[in-house]
């Protein structure tokens, strides 16, 4: 006979076991289908392993600054088989965690490839057969993989993606990365601090574009420091590979044309969404996305949609927020998507931190705002840190102080972004920031100190 639930959930990121979870907390029966690993991508070959491997990197670059301060060690010895073991041991007691709060909540899993037949009936093929289930509610939370460009001679040659990159053998001696955004940097950070020599080629004018100007010539200031190369505004035309050396053919925008050799080709020029679960469908589409409404209903009725599938932000915290939005209003509870306020973390050395609108996207939108900036090299706790490179930029609006966007460089500043976070999301002002009594000394005493100037400059 075959089993019926009140919801169906494709994909186990996430977006996926969040909506699985949070339907069984409201009494409803659930499904979770999931072809590969629980976790999706960000726990398997995103998130999670980029972070514990930047965790090493931030301990070696740590050794090499205290060498300064009167503490030495001997020789730094780095041991890749024991920073991967570390790295699989994480992803292994997260993906048990997952599974045991998907067994609490009695949701039947199964492990396999599902494909949404109709909006009521998902086949599911496994390695043992395969079967089919009935459902009346459907959210496909299907992910996304590597964005493979069209570059001449790619598919020939041995390449590496952020699928692949987690499980190399050994230390390269050198990388060269296709793509400066938020994945390459990281990616660059990691094999930096573990001695490769390491090339970043991005086509355009900066890295990171589309974050704050100011956050991202820093960055790239600092990481130059550190080491790694930078192509900018250079454009790769072919690929090419003898006894095992990759070389990458590009040209500048002075029609200049360069040839960047490594050890290891690494890729990460973005991401597709994974679609083919739904093709049968017939899903209206944005683009290469399945297009969804505030609601994160589909153009069918019944069928939701969330995560990187749907585009926006391809962000883990953003697929559960969206998760959390489709179950609210599968469940009769109306609940729209706040896009306004999801926040971009970025755990390079140095971390860099942002959310609402950068002073050129207000201006832009024709909004009067302007921005208030304190820098680290300003802030005691950062100087006794020794971490003083950076800063925390403020943009608000010239009417009422309102605070809409932050953007931050520097230690720790991924958990200091909920700050400007929380206030944006009450609307506040501020006036209302620089009354909150904040500890001394600390680096988040800087919204403070930023803050207080901003109310100067209106009273003024």
């Amino acid at each position: 006979m075959t089993k019926t639930y009140d919801l169906t959930v494709i994909g186990g990121g996430p977006g996926g076991y969040t909506a699985a979870l949070q339907a069984a907390e409201r009494g409803r029966k659930v499904a979770l289908i999931e072809e590969d690993f629980l976790g999706g991508t960000c726990l398997n070959r995103g998130c999670i392993p980029s972070k514990t491997l930047l965790k090493h990197a931030e301990v070696i670059e740590s050794i090499e600054t205290a060498k300064n301060w009167g503490i030495e060690t001997g020789d730094l010895v780095l041991s890749f088989d024991k920073m991967r073991k570390r790295k699989d041991d994480v992803i292994e007691k997260l993906r048990g965690g997952i599974a045991y709060l998907l067994m609490q909540g009695k949701i039947d899993v199964y492990n396999g490839r599902g494909t949404a037949v109709t909006k009521h009936r998902i086949d599911i093929k496994t390695q043992g057969g395969s079967e089919s289930i009935e459902t009346k509610e459907l959210i496909l939370a299907t992910g996304s993989s590597p964005a493979i460009p069209p570059i001449p001679g790619l598919q020939e040659i041995q390449f590496d993606t952020s699928d692949t990159i987690f499980n190399i053998p050994e230390i390269p001696a050198s990388v060269v990365i296709i793509g400066g955004g938020v994945i390459g940097l990281e990616l660059a950070c990691i094999f930096q601090s573990l001695q490769s020599k390491v090339t970043i080629i991005e086509a355009s004018s900066s890295i990171i574009p589309q974050e704050d100007e100011e956050a991202s010539k820093l960055l790239q200031r600092e990481l130059k420091k550190k080491g790694i190369q930078f192509a900018i505004k250079t454009t790769v035309t072919e690929v090419t590979e003898k006894e095992g050396v990759k070389a990458v053919h590009a040209k500048d925008d002075k029609g200049e044309t360069h040839i960047y050799t490594a050890e290891r080709l690494l890729v990460c020029v973005g991401r597709k969404p994974n679609v083919s679960a739904a093709h049968q469908l017939d899903l209206q589409l944005e683009g290469p996305f399945i297009k969804v409404n505030d609601q994160m209903q589909t153009s069918v009725n019944g069928v939701y949609a969330v995560g990187d599938v749907v585009g926006g932000y391809q962000l883990a915290h953003a697929a559960m927020s969206e998760a959390a939005v489709a179950v609210s209003n599968i469940c009769g509870e109306h609940e729209n998507m706040n896009n306004r306020i999801v926040p971009r973390c970025m755990y390079t050395l140095p971390e860099v931190a942002s959310v609402g609108l950068t002073e050129k996207e207000a201006k832009a939108r024709g909004l009067s705002v302007q921005t208030e900036r304190f820098d680290l090299a300003a802030s005691g706790k950062a100087l006794a840190a020794g971490h003083q490179i950076g800063f925390i930029k403020l943009v608000y609006d010239t009417a009422y102080g309102e605070v809409i966007g932050a953007t931050m460089v520097g230690p720790h500043v991924t958990e200091m972004i909920s700050e400007a976070s929380a206030f944006m999301y009450l609307e506040g002002t501020a006036e209302e920031m620089a009354k909150m009594i904040h500890p001394h000394p600390t680096i988040s005493e800087g919204f403070y100190e930023a803050a207080l100037q901003i109310v100067r400059k209106m009273r003024a």
